[in-house]
């Protein structure tokens, strides 16, 4: 049965039996409105641990906007019968006087990973996102903590500050969940009206085939020139940015060589959409053996 703990106090608690039954702890940090695709690393959690903590917490630091903020959907009854049902062992649900108690100074930044793409439109955001995410890491002392590709930028930055600050988590990254028409799952989505709903699957449909024309040898600026005409002829209001990066390094492609990702953000209805793809350079046929008796 799920249980819910709201201090680092009694989540270290908890932690510490688990650790001391020798159980493998996971967690999936959440800002909770949860969908399918929450549920779907909960899913992959469960297969990689013992247990499994979910942590339900609106971040403020990674707000630019406090319209958006304030938008944000928040149903903690609502995720709470998500992940009984999904079976979750534990929500951890702090409120913001937990995560950042009064005199609290201290930013994480991850420099590099974090310009560009959504960092160059959403100035702060990902110093919210490293801090929040590495306080989350150390009071629950996971083994293995789970972040969807949909948001890739951010599941690049979290490596990179695991790494850093050698802290001790394995991240694993889940697959991006999608509707049956394709829309990548979003708490966002909500947000979407009727109209614009029937729009934005165009979003993926665009970047898929982008995706598919420059591993068949299209030029990236051609392709990616393509896809942004598709998506604001579709009805979206604007293409923040739509790029070709090293999967790793998350620098600029000009051509596909090795595995990259197509990013997207793009404004619709008010919302902002992100989404990406993988791309992988098709492999070199095999070198014939050479006819070492002549026939």
């Amino acid at each position: 049965m799920t249980r819910i703990v709201r201090t680092v106090a009694d989540l270290r608690s908890v932690v510490a039996q688990w650790h001391d039954s020798g159980d493998r702890v996971a967690v999936v940090p959440t800002m909770g409105a949860l969908h399918d695709g929450h549920m779907a690393l909960v899913q992959a959690a469960r297969d990689m641990a013992e247990r499994v903590i979910v942590s339900v917490f609106v971040n403020p630091k990674q707000f630019n906007d406090a319209n958006d903020l304030a938008k944000y959907p928040r149903d903690e009854e609502a995720d709470f019968k998500r992940l009984s049902a999904g079976g979750a062992d534990l929500m951890y649900a702090p409120d913001a006087g937990e995560i950042y108690p009064d005199g609290f100074v201290t930013k994480v930044s991850v420099s590099g990973l974090s310009e560009g793409l959504c960092g160059a439109h959403r100035p702060g955001h990902f110093d919210g996102v490293a801090t929040v995410v590495a306080k989350l890491l150390l009071q629950t002392r996971a083994d293995v903590a789970l972040f969807g590709e949909k948001d890739y930028q951010q599941l690049a930055i979290i490596r990179r500050l695991v790494r850093d600050l050698d802290i001790e988590v394995e991240v694993v990254g889940v697959s991006t969940v999608r509707e049956p028409d394709g829309l990548a799952l979003s708490s966002r989505n909500v947000r979407l009206g009727e109209n614009a709903r029937k729009i934005a699957p165009s979003l993926a449909a665009a970047l898929m085939t982008a995706a598919r024309n420059i591993e068949a040898g299209q030029e990236v600026s051609q392709a990616i020139a393509e896809a942004r005409q598709a998506v604001l002829a579709a009805g979206y209001a604007e293409v923040e940015y739509l790029e070709l990066r090293d999967s790793d390094t998350l620098e600029r492609v000009s051509k596909l060589t090795k595995p990259a990702r197509l990013l997207v953000a793009a404004w619709l209805d008010g919302v902002r959409l992100i989404d990406n793809v993988a791309l992988t350079p098709e492999a070199k046929p095999p070198m014939s053996r050479p006819n070492v008796d002549g026939k």
